[in-house]
């Protein structure tokens, strides 16, 4: 089957919320041929996950998805997207998340707002959250305010899904972080290359099953940002950092 377009789902210890996160896609592609394919990314779960894929995808009308297994352990985010990014066939990438937080259509949305672009090689689009309760977007504000005094750029709602470019946006960001800052990897390698950066308010809704995975609380946040800024300053300072 030719493609233009690949989506990018990692997915570690999903297995709750496979059944409907497929099924979503499956009604977008309406029992019809579709130009995009869904690449789900077991990122080394430890949960039923790779039964669950096997059984769902064994249904008719499920060719627009393929599974890529990444081993467990789980190495990181960042790892499980960027294998999904290397084993994709599209000319067009993107990426989401698997707890049913963003509609998949978000998806469909941010590569018509791609390919619509003056430029689609040199565009990175990504949604804008909403929505949200109030400590979570102070969190994203502190964020956004910590890139901007350590890298000098603004950088606006780092995490926000979807994400979508060109294959071209790819090929430059050749290292790309095991963990959670490849989202703010690759919006800043958009940014230092000039890439026109396009957004759209996407609705943040609740997970549908289990727990973030590294929000589940004020500890685990403050790792992050600790994370985060130290990540920052390498990538300001060339210094290294583990590369998936």
């Amino acid at each position: 089957m030719s493609v233009s377009q690949s989506i990018i789902v990692p997915c570690y210890n999903e297995g709750a919320n496979i059944p409907n996160l497929i099924g979503r896609f499956e009604a977008l592609a309406n029992g019809g041929p579709v130009d995009w394919e869904l690449i789900l990314v077991n990122n080394g779960s430890v949960d039923d996950s790779a039964a669950i894929f096997e059984r769902e995808l064994a249904k008719p009308g499920r060719s627009f998805a393929r599974v890529v297994t990444v081993p467990s352990p789980n190495v990181g985010y960042g790892h499980g997207i960027t294998t999904g990014l290397r084993a994709a066939r599209g000319e067009y990438l993107g990426w989401t998340h698997a707890d049913g937080q963003t509609p998949p259509s978000d998806v469909l949305r941010a590569f018509e707002l791609l390919r619509s672009s003056a430029d689609p090689k040199r565009t990175f689009v990504k949604g804008r959250r909403r929505n949200r309760p109030v400590k979570d977007a102070l969190f994203t504000l502190g964020m956004q305010a910590t890139a901007g005094a350590i890298l000098g750029l603004n950088l606006d709602d780092i995490n926000g899904q979807p994400k979508a470019f060109h294959r071209t946006l790819l090929e430059l960001a050749s290292s790309p972080p095991v963990d959670l800052s490849l989202d703010l990897y690759f919006f800043w390698v958009a940014k230092k290359n000039g890439f026109e950066l396009r957004t759209f308010d996407v609705h943040f809704g609740d997970r549908e099953h289990g727990e973030s995975k590294w929000a589940f609380n004020w500890r685990s946040k403050a790792r992050n940002i600790a994370r985060s800024v130290k990540f920052m300053s390498a990538l300001r300072s060339g210094t290294d950092y583990p590369r998936a």
